[in-house]
């Protein structure tokens, strides 16, 4: 078992993380072990979350984020409360700096268990997006399914979290829209050169929507914590909601800041520890260590 490590099944609201201990190492998840942890009904994900060690001084960790796909993703707040509760409860501290492909994630957990994530700036240059063609307004792009005069979706925002996301605003419940049907369709609409998340949005009041997402590389999830984002600031943007709102996610609610201040986006919600073991990095094949029925965050 010497090239196994120790991982923990985690959710964020319902989103399936597998947080994975790389530190000491210089290998990593392989595509291959994404896959085949995936097709496994015990460690199905939305995300792995493979810590390693830290590239730059002053941050914690390195973290690589892999979707269900093999894919690597660039952001993931739901992951990165879960990386936060693992590792709080190992280093007995509460504030972390983590470093991305999307950049540097600061992240602390409150006295309550509730976990914030500093996700950064969000981006609304569509060449920062990207997309593939020119938009001067992104608060509304030329985008839409179904028939040209009756369309089911159409206009999104679109905005980048570190990862490119368009979110559909819609007027009835969020869950009598076919995402599962549009969701591929529109993740790949050559709009899109690196892929978007997908976002069905209703507006409740200027504190509070609901939100649906079609997850690049991962397909419908609980939750996706970028998507919140990405949904609460072009809400804003739009002039639909304050900068401030309650995002109701499948799996729960998640407060989302958008900070004047520094223009900075706050996402703040819980982590779940579910069970816990060892796995192959690069095959993926895995034992378990704790059973389900023990509870509380547990350190790595």
């Amino acid at each position: 078992m010497t090239d196994h490590v120790q991982f923990a099944r985690m959710n964020g609201l319902g989103n399936k993380i597998l947080v994975v201990d790389m530190r000491g190492r210089r290998d990593r998840v392989t595509p291959e072990a994404a896959i085949a942890l995936n097709a496994d009904p015990a460690t199905q994900f939305d995300q792995i979350m493979a810590i390693h060690d830290p590239k730059a001084s002053g941050t914690d960790a390195w973290i690589d984020i892999i979707n269900s796909d093999g894919s690597m993703a660039q952001a993931c707040g739901n992951g990165t409360r879960c990386v936060v509760q693992a590792l709080a409860a190992e280093a007995g501290k509460k504030a972390f700096l983590f470093h991305t492909v999307a950049g540097l994630l600061e992240a602390k957990e409150h006295d309550d268990g509730l976990i914030s994530v500093d996700m950064g700036l969000p981006r609304f240059g569509w060449d920062e997006i990207p997309l593939a063609e020119e938009f001067h307004d992104t608060r509304r792009i030329e985008l839409q399914i179904g028939p040209i005069d009756d369309p089911v979706l159409h206009s999104p925002s679109v905005a980048s979290m570190g990862n490119p996301h368009a979110i559909f605003w819609v007027e009835n419940d969020v869950w009598s829209y076919e995402l599962d049907r549009f969701g591929p369709l529109l993740e790949n609409h050559p709009i899109f050169p690196e892929r978007a998340n997908i976002s069905i949005a209703r507006v409740r009041s200027r504190q509070e929507m609901d939100l649906r997402t079609w997850e690049r590389g991962a397909g419908l999830t609980l939750a996706c914590g970028s998507a919140a984002c990405a949904a609460a600031v072009s809400g804003a943007r739009t002039g639909r909601t304050n900068h401030t709102v309650t995002v109701n996610v499948p799996g729960g609610p998640l407060l989302i800041e958008w900070r004047e201040r520094d223009n900075h986006v706050i996402m703040t919600g819980p982590a779940e520890w579910e069970w816990s073991g060892t796995l192959d990095p690069s095959t993926g094949a895995f034992e378990r260590e704790v059973t389900t029925s023990e509870s509380g965050a547990r350190a790595l």
